[in-house]
């Protein structure tokens, strides 16, 4: 009884810590999905060359998608007519890292692994995507694998009246700025909340069983080594299902625990871009022969990267400010009142799914 109280305490501390950064990347991707037209990336993917590469995996970035949300997206960016290089490098970017669990990074790691995160899923993304580009291009325009599930769309301004999917017919009007606001946000805090909100929740769990099992003695028995380390993360991280916001407070548990940053950027960058079921689903989307490139590319940039990023540390010596700091990581008002408000949408709030949740297609 008092190990599950210390657990539970523990994971506590964890979501009062991340909570509040949560929240404010929910809010800043509903911002993106306000305001952001959904054809905008598709218009800019569409040809075989560096630049395409260098928009997907940029526009991947900043987006809030798991591994299994990305999917339907990129195979509607196939069907669209997007290059199989560009749609691999935004299928990398994009859920190894969004607003949400770049927020998360700052508030469990610390700011400057909050910007090498980001970087590290871009230039994964950009390195395998020419791999792809190059060793198995697009030869002529076929049509692509169906998208596995349905993708939350938005009606541009200003299209002719059509349907919306929910048995009524969207006005051409414009929606105006509040009622893009709204949508947006009835997105974020609905259908997008309710994808990322239980593996959060799953991974701030497993955060608390690590603080309390895992000593340093412990990780630096086994994982000690730098390499080593990385190779273990990456075969735990590559069959898991694990979303880039959950995968963020198990790291910093490990790296708190004397884990190198570097072999904690491992599980950050393969653990949310591969999973078993994904895998299988992209070589229905790209082929057989891309969908080994994807992965290799993965892998191979994960170690670079790795290395790059503990040589990084080991120059400014942030790992010993993240272990001396863990003691006096606690609870504030702020972050308990925010986690309050994620078990409060979790109970009350209501996802968006099969809703028409254009502001333009009220359905009375």
């Amino acid at each position: 009884m008092i190990l599950l109280e210390r657990i539970l305490a523990e994971s506590w501390n964890v979501l009062c810590l991340s909570a509040p950064y949560m929240l404010f990347g929910f809010f800043i991707a509903g911002l993106l999905k306000a305001f952001i037209p959904d054809d905008f990336v598709a218009r800019h993917l569409g040809r075989e060359n560096g630049a395409s590469l260098l928009k997907a995996s940029l526009f991947g970035v900043p987006i809030p998608l798991c591994s299994c949300g990305v999917l339907p997206a990129a195979a509607g960016l196939r069907k669209q007519g997007a290059s199989k290089g560009a749609t691999t490098s935004f299928l990398i970017s994009t859920p190894e890292t969004g607003v949400d669990s770049i927020a998360v990074t700052w508030a469990l790691l610390d700011p400057l692994m909050a910007l090498l995160r980001p970087l590290s899923a871009f230039l994964t993304a950009m390195v395998t995507g020419q791999l792809v580009r190059s060793l198995d291009p697009d030869v002529k325009k076929v049509a692509p694998a169906p998208a596995p599930m349905e993708v939350f769309t938005m009606a541009p301004a200003g299209d002719e009246p059509s349907s919306c999917g929910c048995g009524c017919s969207a006005p051409a009007s414009k929606p105006t700025i509040m009622e893009r606001l709204r949508m947006g946000m009835r997105f974020s805090f609905g259908d997008l909340f309710t994808d990322i909100s239980g593996w959060f929740f799953v991974g701030v769990v497993i955060a608390g069983f690590i603080t309390v099992f895992v000593s340093p003695e412990l990780v630096d028995a086994y994982l000690g080594n730098h390499l080593v380390a990385m190779l273990v993360m990456l075969v735990i991280g590559t069959p898991l299902y694990v979303c880039a916001t959950a995968s963020t407070p198990i790291a910093a548990a490990l790296v708190l625990k004397g884990l190198n940053p570097g072999a904690a950027l491992v599980f950050l960058l393969a653990g949310p871009a591969t999973n078993a079921a994904a895998l299988s689903v992209i070589t229905g989307i790209l082929g057989k022969k891309s969908m080994i490139l994807y992965l290799v590319g993965i892998m191979v940039s994960s170690f670079i990267l790795g290395f790059a990023v503990d040589a990084v540390y080991s120059m400014t010596g942030l790992t010993a400010g993240w272990q001396a700091g863990a003691e006096h990581a606690g609870r504030t008002l702020i972050g308990t009142v925010s986690a309050l408000v994620l078990f409060g949408l979790v109970l009350f709030g209501r996802g968006g799914h099969g809703s028409c949740s254009d502001p333009a297609c009220e359905c009375g």
